[in-house]
């Protein structure tokens, strides 16, 4: 179906040629262009095949079976052009439609982890740097991380879509030598059929300056930033992987579901791992091009073709696939409160020492003799949890020490999670608000009631 489209495609840029061709004075008949346009779905994929085979150049066997099926037409196609007139363009065109379906993706992505984070934002986590407890956040903040590489890309990708600029009419070498020698010297008519032609296939800008092909460092800058969703992927589900582990959170798991061959147990996070595995392979995709532009002699070698057939179908294919698997993981993820406010418990007294320390002065109690106390509680507390496997009991230890009765009414306020989280859940509400929701609102109406189903 791909390859059918792209041929389709190849005949409407022919055909927009010829209109164009004729609209500035050239010999060309409403009928020649009427037998074009009722012909671009007409292809005969086994006279194509025999002409390819024959010939062995892939453009000018399809402008052979395009000739076929149009007969009055067959002088002028093609006219003036070179093959990369047909391809390259027709590339250009694809990506473009590619990087608006990627960006539909992204925003929808963007709207589930928003809708995740506003409904966790005041639930208290324990963060971590060094992958070592660190001070809390809250599920809604953490998730607001991911959504905030999600948005990134998602500009990049804007960016990258509408600054594209069609190759346009430039001949062989990029010179138009040709359409100048069709146009008898007239430079204006030249100028004309390539303004012409690029509006035609629906862009607004064109390249000025190209070689045979348009700059090959073109690829690779819209491969970066197609790539960019690899990365931003792989640590959200590298994330939730670490927090499956700690069964903090997970992705989706069906009730049928098997885990492992051998261990019935096992709630394996499968998704996420094969996202991780497909993230690896658009990001390495990255190299391919960059060689490709690195290695491309004067105005063009044909080394680029073979390659650029198998990477820039791979990349958008890869990063489509990525994110559907990536939309389904956010519409499901579950998490455990239990297991999370446990953790965050197990961490929380270390955490507050400063707190009771500043209770304890505010009741009058020595700085120095109180930060002295609360660290050897702390040491004998640590040294319970490391050394013998136990629940911390700092908390306990505090509590059965007299020197800290004028704060003993006060611990379960002191120490409630709810007052080591900052300002996390207002962050949360003001990126929303501000910067995600205004960036996805355009989407909203294409967005998929229903998250990507997966059947393996």
């Amino acid at each position: 179906k791909q390859w059918y489209q792209r041929r389709v495609r190849g005949r409407k840029l022919w055909t927009i040629l010829a209109e164009g061709e004729q609209e500035l004075g050239l010999s060309i008949t409403d009928e020649q262009i009427q037998e074009m346009k009722d012909n671009l779905t007409n292809i005969d994929w086994k006279r194509a095949a025999e002409e390819e085979k024959a010939r062995r150049h892939d453009v000018m066997a399809h402008v052979h079976t395009f000739g076929a099926a149009a007969p009055r037409a067959a002088p002028i196609i093609h006219l003036g052009a070179t093959s990369c007139f047909v391809g390259d363009n027709t590339d250009l065109i694809v990506m473009r439609e590619g990087c608006r379906i990627l960006c539909r993706k992204l925003a929808q992505c963007c709207d589930s982890l928003a809708q995740f984070a506003r409904q966790h934002k005041s639930t208290p986590q324990l963060g971590y740097t060094h992958f070592q407890p660190a001070q809390l956040t809250t599920v809604g903040k953490r998730a607001c991380l991911w959504l905030q590489d999600l948005l990134i890309d998602l500009k990049q990708l804007q960016s990258t879509e509408r600054d594209m600029k069609f190759r346009g009419v430039k001949g062989s070498t990029g010179t138009q030598a040709s359409f100048l020698e069709l146009f008898n010297g007239d430079h204006d008519k030249v100028e004309e059929l390539d303004k012409l032609v690029t509006e035609k296939a629906g862009f607004t800008n064109k390249f000025t300056i190209t070689g045979q092909t348009y700059s090959r460092k073109i690829d690779s800058m819209i491969i970066n930033a197609v790539a960019g969703i690899g990365s931003t992927v792989n640590k959200f589900c590298t994330d939730l992987r670490l927090l499956a582990s700690l069964k903090e959170l997970e992705e989706p798991f069906a009730q049928k579901q098997i885990g492992s061959s051998a261990m019935p147990y096992k709630r394996n996070p499968m998704r996420s791992e094969r996202c991780c595995s497909l993230a690896r392979h658009l990001i390495s995709l990255t190299a391919s091009p960059a060689h490709t532009h690195a290695n491309q002699w004067f105005e063009r070698t044909l080394d680029d073709s073979a390659n650029r057939r198998i990477v820039l179908a791979e990349v958008f294919l890869t990063a489509d696939i990525l994110l559907n698997t990536a939309q389904n993981i956010m519409q499901g993820m579950v998490v455990y409160p239990r297991v999370v406010e446990k953790h965050v418990l197990e961490e929380l007294p270390f955490m507050a020492t400063e707190h009771l320390l500043m209770s304890m002065v505010k009741c009058g109690a020595d700085r120095q003799e109180c930060h002295e106390k609360l660290r050897v509680l702390s040491v004998e507390a640590g040294k319970q949890v490391k050394e013998f496997g136990r629940s911390n009991d700092m908390l306990q230890r505090i509590r059965e020490d007299e020197y800290f009765a004028p704060i003993h009414q006060l611990l379960s306020d002191i120490v409630n999670p709810a007052n080591f989280i900052g300002r996390a859940p207002q962050q949360v509400d003001k990126f929303i608000e501000e910067e995600v929701l205004p960036e996805i609102e355009s989407y909203r109406s294409s967005f998929d009631n229903e998250a990507p189903k997966l059947n393996v």
